[in-house]
């Protein structure tokens, strides 16, 4: 779609579709076999106020893009998933998190109002003063609620384009939650663990907008050149001894201590690499992220990693991420607590092990992320989504036909 009459257009002629940003989820939510609509023309930013850093864009405006417009005018997205390449509408749907979470909670929190397509062909203003509920509901509700048009948020001012980052060893999970909880007062923080290791050896990330004061380069976009995986590696590349091996060096060869990086190599480093995916080779890979809360944290994340250990199933990435209090996105992932991501190889003990995963998040009151999941069921998502009833009846007086869907809403009966 390129204006709002084309999406009008496409709701009043098909029975059944979804949106879809830049298709950067890991599963099937942006997917509908009858009509997917792509918002990637639809990338204008209509509005901006140099003094208050508010911004109005379309919904398929790419974060990339955004970056390249903001950061010489001196200010950074609220709130950064780990990609760039992906769309405003996107990061709302999925109500985004990123490093800072524990500081300023998720994209969702961020946004002022959006204008939102319904199956009815009316384009609502949703905001906290006005239409509220489908509001919560939009951000994290996955484009089933309509279709996100355009969106108001602001952006926080910058001095440079760099992050004073720290690295930190951590010779266990526990040292590695401790050390992620004493350094709460930095802006952001993420960790990496090896998850072969029986110990969680982690490295903890730490990382603030660099001040001018400390930094000689002017405001501007990185420039990095991009580097591409060309072929599909074979299966043995990714065997438990590999990614040991990778994991031991890895670990060794950070440095403690603090250094000055630029804000793309701190928040993109798997951006520099295209097509990483293919180091998977040609079955691919499946990601699992889930939460769980604070209190059950050292124990339940510690059988996680326990069960992955025994498994031999090893991730390159491994990440750890301590979030902070829960906002009011009805379906949105984060809640207070540690949230864990991890890469796997397709293949059928990996699937056989994620099922045994997810009973582990359930038995301690956790939830999976819907912008990474290709597969799980129903019953976890009912277990793990308490206000998804009050979701469900919303959607139903939405949109009574069920015009919006995508694979993951059938799969999981959203």
């Amino acid at each position: 779609m390129r204006e709002p009459a084309d999406a009008q257009a496409a709701v009043a002629a098909e029975a059944s579709l979804i949106a879809r940003g830049n298709g950067r989820s890991y599963g099937d939510a942006a997917l509908n076999p009858a009509c997917t609509l792509s918002t990637l023309p639809s990338g204008r930013i209509l509005a901006f106020d140099a003094a208050s850093g508010r911004i109005t864009c379309e919904a398929g405006l790419l974060l990339a893009d955004l970056l390249t417009f903001a950061v010489p005018r001196g200010f950074f997205p609220p709130v950064t998933p780990g990609t760039k390449f992906v769309t405003i509408g996107g990061m709302i749907a999925a109500d985004v998190h990123g490093k800072n979470h524990h500081t300023a909670g998720t994209f969702g929190a961020h946004v002022e109002s959006l204008s939102l397509l319904t199956a009815h062909g009316e384009i609502l203003r949703c905001a906290r003063d006005e239409n509220a509920e489908l509001f919560a509901a939009c951000r994290g509700g996955m484009g089933l609620l309509g279709i996100i048009l355009d969106a108001t948020f602001r952006l926080i001012a910058i001095e440079t384009p760099m992050i004073r980052q720290e690295t930190r060893r951590a010779a266990n999970l526990t040292e590695a939650m401790a050390l992620l909880e004493d350094t709460a007062a930095w802006t952001y923080s993420v960790a990496w663990i090896d998850c072969l290791a029986p110990t969680g050896r982690s490295l903890v990330y730490l990382g603030e907008h660099a001040p001018r004061a400390q930094v000689a380069e002017r405001l501007a976009v990185p420039t990095r050149k991009s580097r591409g995986v060309p072929v599909d590696l074979p299966r043995l590349a990714l065997s438990r001894h590999s990614v040991r091996v990778f994991n031991e060096l890895y670990y060794r060869r950070a440095k403690p201590g603090t250094a000055l990086i630029d804000y793309d190599r701190y928040f993109y480093p798997l951006d520099a690499l295209l097509d990483w995916n293919r180091i998977y080779g040609r079955q691919g890979f499946v990601q699992y992220q889930c939460v769980i809360p604070l209190a059950a944290c050292p124990e339940g994340m510690a059988v996680l990693l326990r069960r992955i250990a025994q498994a031999g199933c090893g991730s390159f990435l491994a990440v750890l991420k301590l979030f902070g209090a829960e906002g009011d996105g009805l379906l949105s992932f984060p809640t207070e607590g540690y949230t864990l991501a991890l890469d796997f190889p397709a293949s059928i003990p990996v699937f056989n092990l994620l099922i045994e995963l997810d009973a582990i998040v359930t038995d301690f009151g956790g939830r999976l992320y819907l912008a990474k999941d290709a597969r799980s069921g129903a019953a976890m998502m009912r277990t793990g989504y308490p206000r998804l009833a009050e979701f469900r009846r919303l959607r139903a007086a939405m949109d009574p036909a069920g015009k919006f869907a995508s694979i993951q809403s059938q799969r999981l009966d959203l």
